[in-house]
């Protein structure tokens, strides 16, 4: 099992799209990368091939909706440092999310 998305997130995730017609979508899981100011935040998410697709908002270089892979996620890896879950994060409109 991924250290990023377990079975309780894999299962309660909506299906890619399912939410594109809210305003202000449910937001279910944070990453994070410790070294940098770049977070995800997960509103949907399915499988695809060997491969799991999320959906949501990402700060990076800009702010902005958009797709990212869990193996993406998973291969960044500088200097021992990873991209992290936020296990404290609780499920909330993203309109209550800390950006």
């Amino acid at each position: 099992m991924s250290r990023l998305l377990d079975g309780v997130l894999r299962n309660g995730l909506p299906k890619l799209r399912e939410q594109s017609d809210s305003k202000d979508p449910t937001v279910f899981a944070k990453f994070f990368f410790p070294a940098s100011g770049w977070t995800w935040f997960v509103t949907e998410g399915e499988e695809t091939g060997d491969d799991f697709l999320f959906f949501g908002y990402v700060i990076g270089f800009e702010p902005e909706w958009g797709y990212f892979l869990l193996s993406e996620l998973e291969s960044v890896e500088i200097s021992g440092v990873r991209i992290e879950r936020d296990i404290y994060f609780e499920q909330k409109p993203f309109s209550s999310c800390s950006l």
